[in-house]
C-alpha cells in the first residue's frame, strides 16, 4: 500500500519506484505496485462506477491507493480468495486511514467483486 500510495504522490512510474527501493521487493509486492500501474486506468474506470457519491479525486489518498490495489487482486489475481482481498483491504484501511474509511473500501470492493468475481 506505502508503495502505491508513494507512486501517486511523487507522480511516479510504479516500475521506477521499484527500482529505486533500497530493500528489494518480494514478489507478491512486485506483481501488485507493477500491476496497479499497468492497469490503473482500467481500475480507476471501475472505481469510479462503484464509488458513487465520491469522485475518484475526492477520495483520501489512501483510501485509493487501498482500493486500487484491492481491485487489482480481484480483477487479476484469481487465486486470492475475494474474502481475503476484502479483509486484507479493509484491515489497512482501518489502520492507516480515516475511521470511515474500512466500511467505504468493503463497500466499494465488495460491489466490485460481485461484477468481476461472478462464479
Amino acid at each position: 500500500m506505502q508503495l502505491v500510495y508513494e507512486a501517486e504522490q511523487r507522480e511516479l512510474d510504479h516500475h521506477d519506484l521499484l527500482e529505486e527501493q533500497v530493500v528489494e521487493p518480494d514478489d507478491y509486492t512486485r506483481d501488485l505496485v507493477e500491476g496497479v500501474g499497468r492497469e490503473q486506468v482500467a481500475i480507476d474506470d471501475l472505481l469510479r462506477r462503484f464509488a458513487t457519491d465520491w469522485p475518484l479525486e475526492r477520495m483520501a489518498a489512501l483510501d485509493r491507493a487501498v482500493l486500487r490495489i484491492g481491485v487489482y487482486e480481484l480483477c487479476h489475481r484469481p487465486e486470492v480468495p475475494t474474502g481475503v482481498v476484502l479483509n486484507e483491504a479493509v484491515e489497512l484501511a482501518n489502520a492507516y486511514a480515516t475511521d470511515d474509511s474500512g466500511r467505504f473500501v468493503n463497500g466499494v470492493l465488495a460491489a466490485i467483486a460481485r461484477e468481476v468475481r461472478t462464479a
